[in-house]
C-alpha cells in the first residue's frame, strides 16, 4: 500500500461517514419537523411566508411590466431616431475619409516624381530611380490605415512596367490587359473594383486610380490606391453599431458594391432593401423594413465621390436597438425572482430558532437516530455517542500510525518542491514531530543525484527504463544513507533523478560521513548499475521552510556539472568557500552557421558532421551539462528561425510538439545528437528536398559560396549572376525561394556575422574591421546600429564584458 491508497481510503472513510451522518440528520429532522410542529404552526409560517413572496415580488413585477411596455412604445420611435442621427455621422466621418484618400493621391499625380520623365524607364541601369518610387509609393501606402498598396503602373508601347511598391515588368498577357485597362476610362480620377489575382477573379478590391501625368490629355501610367477589404468591412462596421442586420454602399450604376453582412448585390435581401429605397424617391432617411419574420431600421444616405454618387445603407434589426431595454426588464424580474429566494431563505432561518442547543447537540452526535428508537435520557444517550465517536477515532489512529511512512513521503515530496510555502516554521516544525522525526536541535541536509550513461549500457537498459532505474537506484540509497545516518528519507523523481533529507545534529559536522556515503554509494551504484552518478550536497538548513530553497540549490549545482559521463561530488558549501569558477565556454558561433547552410542547401552528410562538431565544441573537456543543453537549446532556436526564413512552418513540420521541451529532457550525448538528427534535421531536409530541384540549389550553392569567398569586395547582383552563369532575375527570385531571403538581405547578414566576428575575436579598429567587411566606415556604422540596436563599439565593450 502506498501513500495515495492510504489517501484514498481515508478520504472514502471520511467521506463515507460524514455523507451517513448528513443524511440521517436529515431524516431525524424531517421525522422531527413532521411529530413537533402543529397544524397552526404550520398554517402560521406558510401564512408569512406567502405573505414575504408577494410583499418581494409586487413591486419587480410591476416595474418589469411598464418597463417592457414603455420599450414596445414611444421609446423605439426615439431610439430609432437617436439611431439615425448617430449613422448619419459616421458616414460623414467615412465620406470624409475617402475624400481626403481621393485629395492626396490627386496631390501625389501633380508631383514631379510622376512626370513625363517617366516615359524613359530604364530602370535597371536608373536603379536609383526606381528605389526613389518604390520609397515614395511607400510613403502613400502607409499614409492611410485603410490602404492595402499603392502601386505605379507605366504603359505606353515599351515594355509596360508596375511598382507594387517594388519595381517589376509586366509580362504576363492577362496582367497587361488588367493594368492596361485602366488607362481606358475618360476620367482622370476614378473608383472601380478589380480583381488583381487571376487564380482568384471573386475576390476584387475597390481601388482608387489617377491617371499621370496629373492634368495631361495623354496619359502614360497610373497611380492606383488598393484598398484593404477587411479594412472596407471594418469601416462600414462603425456603421452598424448593434450585432445582426448589414451595412453596404454602392454606386448609382451599380459597377462598385462593398458590404459587411456577407450579402451579394444580387442577394434577394440588398434586392428588396434597393427597390424600397427607390420607392421613397428621396436622397436620404429611414424607415421600418420587414423581411423574413424580422423587423429592421433602416437608415441610408448618398456620398459624393468624384464625378459620381454612391449610396450608404444600414439596416438593423429592431432587436438590437430594443435589447439594452429589454436586458433592463430582464434583469428586473430576475431580481424579482432573487428576492422571492431571498424571502424563502429568511423563513427558513427563521424557523431554526425554535430547536434548542441541546437538541442540535444531540442531533449532531446521535448520526440521525431517531430518539424514540433508544433508550434513556438524552444526557446518557449522548454520553454513549462520544464513547463510539472516540472508539472511531482510535482506530483512525491506528490507521495512520501504519500508513505513516507513505504520509511521511508524500510530506517530504510537497516540502522539497516548496508546495508548503504558506506554512510557518511553527507549523512545519510541528508536522515533522508527528510524523515521529526528531527536529529539535537539529539541521537539514538535501541531497540530489542525477544517474546518466543509460545510453551507453550496451543491453542492460534502454531508454525508457528510467523508471525502473531510478528505483533500483534508491534501494540503494535508502540502504547506505541508513547505515551512515540516523534520519534519512529519500524521494523518487521516477526520471533518473531521486533526493535524500538528512537530519542531523548541530553541534556535528558530517563532511567525512557525507564523503564516505558518496563514495560507498557511487561504487554501488557503478558496479551495479553499470552507470555514473552526480551527487550534489546543499548547505546544511537551520530552519525547516529553507529546505525548499536548499533543494533547488542542489538541483541547480548538479545542472553544473560537468557533461562528460563520469562520477561527481559536489559540494555546495566547499564551492561558496573556495568561491571557484569555471571559465566560460565560447559558443560556436562558425560551426554554427555552417550548420544551418548545409540544412539551406541541403547537404545531409555535411550537414551531420557539423551537427557532431558542433555538439563536440559545447560539451570538450569542462564543460558543463547547463552550458551544453543551453547551447543546444540555442541551435535549435536558430534552425527553427531558418526554417522559417525558408517559408516553412515549424509547427507543421514538427507536428506541434514542444521541441524544447523534449530537448530540455534528454541528458545524454549520443541521445542529444540522435534526437537533432532524426526529429529536426531530417523532417526539414525532406522537406526542403520537395520544394527545390537539385539543379537550383547547386547553383544558388555557387552563389552562396562566391559571397562568402568575396563579401569584402563590392558585389553587385549582376556580378554575382555573371559568375554563376546566370542572369540577374532568375538569380534573385530563386535565391529567395532557396535560402528564404532576398540577395542583399543574406550578402548583408553575412558581412554583418564576419563583422561581429571580429569585433569579438580580434584587436582591430572599427575602420579596418568595416574595410574587412566591404564597408565605408561611416555607413558601416549606420547599417550595424540598424540591425543589431547598436554601435561596433557597444557591441564590443559588451561582448568582452561577458
Amino acid at each position: 500500500m502506498n501513500a495515495f491508497t492510504f489517501k484514498v481510503d481515508l478520504w472514502k472513510y471520511h467521506s463515507d461517514s460524514v455523507g451517513e451522518k448528513m443524511l440521517k440528520e436529515m431524516k431525524t429532522r424531517l421525522m422531527r419537523s413532521k411529530k413537533g410542529k402543529s397544524g397552526a404552526k404550520r398554517h402560521f409560517y406558510r401564512k408569512s411566508l406567502i405573505m414575504i413572496l408577494i410583499v418581494a415580488s409586487i413591486p419587480g413585477l410591476i416595474t418589469g411590466a411598464l418597463v417592457y411596455g414603455i420599450a414596445g412604445g414611444r421609446l423605439e420611435s426615439e431610439l430609432l431616431h437617436l439611431n439615425n442621427k448617430q449613422i448619419e455621422q459616421r458616414a460623414r466621418n467615412i465620406d470624409t475619409q475617402l475624400t481626403n484618400l481621393e485629395l492626396t493621391l490627386s496631390h501625389w499625380a501633380f508631383d514631379s516624381k510622376f512626370d513625363y520623365s517617366l516615359e524613359s524607364r530604364n530602370f535597371i541601369q536608373n536603379f536609383e530611380k526606381a528605389r526613389d518610387i518604390t520609397k515614395t509609393l511607400l510613403v502613400m501606402q502607409g499614409s492611410n490605415t485603410i490602404n492595402k498598396l499603392v502601386g505605379l503602373y507605366l504603359g505606353g508601347d515599351e515594355q509596360p512596367v508596375l511598382f507594387d511598391p517594388e519595381y517589376a515588368p509586366l509580362t504576363a498577357k492577362p496582367e497587361q490587359d488588367l493594368y492596361a485597362g485602366l488607362l481606358q476610362s475618360d476620367k482622370v480620377t476614378y473608383w472601380t473594383e478589380l480583381a488583381f489575382d487571376a487564380k482568384r477573379p471573386q475576390e476584387k478590391e475597390l481601388t482608387l486610380v489617377h491617371h499621370i501625368p496629373g492634368g495631361s490629355l495623354k496619359p502614360f501610367g497610373a497611380l492606383l490606391i488598393r484598398l484593404d477589404n477587411e479594412k472596407v468591412g471594418d469601416m462600414l462596421q462603425t456603421m452598424t453599431p448593434y450585432d445582426g442586420g448589414a451595412t453596404f454602399f454602392l454606386q448609382d450604376n451599380g459597377k462598385l458594391f462593398a458590404s459587411t453582412g456577407g450579402n451579394g448585390i444580387e442577394s434577394p435581401f440588398v434586392a428588396a432593401l434597393r427597390e424600397e429605397i427607390a420607392a421613397k424617391g428621396q436622397d436620404e432617411g429611414s424607415f421600418f423594413f420587414d423581411w423574413e419574420d424580422a423587423t429592421f431600421t433602416v437608415t441610408y444616405g448618398k456620398f459624393s465621390r468624384i464625378a459620381d454618387s454612391w449610396t450608404y445603407v444600414s439596416a438593423s434589426p429592431i432587436t438590437s436597438i430594443t435589447a439594452p431595454v429589454m436586458l433592463v426588464s430582464k434583469i428586473i424580474f430576475a431580481v424579482s425572482i432573487s428576492a422571492l429566494l431571498l424571502a424563502a431563505l429568511l423563513a427558513w432561518l427563521a424557523s431554526r430558532t425554535i430547536y434548542s442547543p441541546v437538541n442540535r447537540l444531540l442531533n449532531m452526535l446521535m448520526a440521525g437516530k431517531s430518539l424514540s428508537q433508544e433508550n434513556g435520557d438524552e444526557f446518557s444517550l449522548i454520553e454513549r455517542q462520544w464513547h463510539n465517536l472516540n472508539r472511531e477515532s482510535t482506530e483512525l489512529h491506528s490507521k495512520l500510525s501504519e500508513q505513516l511512512p507513505y504520509v511521511k513521503e508524500s510530506f517530504l515530496h510537497q516540502l522539497l518542491q516548496g508546495y508548503l510555502y504558506a506554512y510557518s516554521e511553527e507549523d512545519l516544525l510541528e508536522r515533522m514531530e508527528r510524523y515521529k522525526w526528531k527536529v529539535d536541535n537539529h539541521r537539514f541536509i538535501v541531497i540530489y543525484m542525477q544517474l546518466t550513461g543509460i545510453a551507453s549500457l550496451e543491453g542492460k537498459f534502454k531508454y525508457g527504463d528510467e523508471g525502473l532505474v531510478t528505483f533500483a537506484a534508491v534501494n540503494m540509497i535508502e540502504e547506505f544513507a541508513a547505515q551512515h545516518f540516523e534520519q534519512s528519507k529519500t524521494i523518487n523523481f521516477h526520471d533518473l533523478a531521486a533526493g535524500l533529507l538528512l537530519i542531523v545534529p548541530k553541534d556535528h559536522s558530517y563532511a567525512v560521513e557525507l564523503r564516505a556515503f558518496g563514495e560507498e554509494l557511487t561504487h554501488a551504484i557503478n558496479h551495479i548499475l553499470n552507470m555514473r552518478l552526480t551527487i550534489a550536497i546543499s548547505e546544511p538548513a537551520d530552519a525547516i521552510s529553507n529546505i525548499p530553497l536548499s533543494f533547488e540549490g542542489a538541483k541547480h549545482a548538479a545542472s553544473q556539472r560537468n557533461f562528460d559521463n563520469e562520477n561527481q561530488l559536489i559540494d555546495i558549501g566547499q564551492l561558496h568557500a573556495r568561491g571557484e569558477g569555471s571559465e566560460e565556454q565560447q559558443y560556436p558561433f562558425t560551426l554554427e552557421r555552417e550548420f544551418i547552410q548545409a540544412l539551406r542547401t541541403g547537404q545531409d552528410a555535411d550537414a551531420f558532421e557539423l551537427l557532431r562538431a558542433f555538439l563536440a565544441a559545447l560539451s570538450c573537456k569542462g564543460a558543463k551539462a547547463v552550458d551544453v543543453q543551453q547551447g543546444m537549446l540555442h541551435l535549435l532556436g536558430s534552425v527553427q528561425h531558418a526554417i522559417m526564413v525558408s517559408g516553412i512552418q515549424p509547427t507543421r513540420l514538427f507536428n506541434c510538439v514542444n521541441m524544447y521541451e523534449q530537448l530540455s529532457q534528454i541528458r545524454e550525448p549520443q541521445l542529444i545528437l540522435t534526437w537533432f538528427q532524426d526529429r529536426v534535421c531530417v523532417p526539414f531536409l525532406k522537406e526542403l528536398g520537395g520544394r527545390s530541384d537539385s539543379q537550383v540549389k547547386r547553383l544558388i550553392e555557387h552563389a552562396m559560396i562566391y559571397l562568402q569567398q568575396n563579401y569584402m569586395n563590392d558585389i553587385s547582383l549582376d556580378n554575382c549572376a555573371d559568375h554563376i552563369g546566370t542572369n540577374p532575375f532568375f538569380l534573385s527570385k530563386s535565391f529567395k525561394q532557396v535560402t528564404g531571403k532576398n540577395f542583399i538581405d543574406y550578402l548583408t547578414g553575412l558581412r554583418m556575422d564576419k563583422a561581429k566576428e571580429l569585433l569579438r575575436e580580434s584587436a582591430l579598429k572599427i575602420n579596418d574591421v568595416a574595410e574587412h567587411v566591404g564597408y565605408q566606415h561611416s555607413y558601416f556604422n549606420r547599417i550595424f546600429k540598424k540591425l543589431e540596436g547598436m554601435t561596433p563599439s557597444r557591441y564590443r565593450e559588451l561582448s568582452q564584458a561577458e
